[in-house]
């Protein structure tokens, strides 16, 4: 649970500095790692539902979000190559 939490917040935070970058680098950078965590938040959520089938509604509920999130975060970091 302590690593999905660290996961899931980090992705706001890099979001919160990318979004005050100093050079396209830095964004893109940034941009990467809420990629990166938004995937794991996923991964992470996938292993609540199995473990916790009594979560399942609102775990998959934050799972849908974090992949529509990582959704957003590819298709900027696609455009920005």
């Amino acid at each position: 649970i302590s690593q999905l939490v660290r996961a899931g917040t980090s992705i706001g935070a890099n979001y919160s500095e990318a979004d005050d970058a100093e050079s396209k680098k830095d964004f893109k950078h940034k941009i990467g790692i809420c990629k990166k965590e938004s995937r794991e938040t996923k991964y992470w959520l996938k292993m609540v539902i199995v473990a916790t089938p009594q979560l399942k509604n609102d775990a998959e509920s934050l799972w849908q979000e974090a992949k529509e999130l990582n959704l957003i975060f590819n298709a900027i970091n696609n455009k920005l190559k």
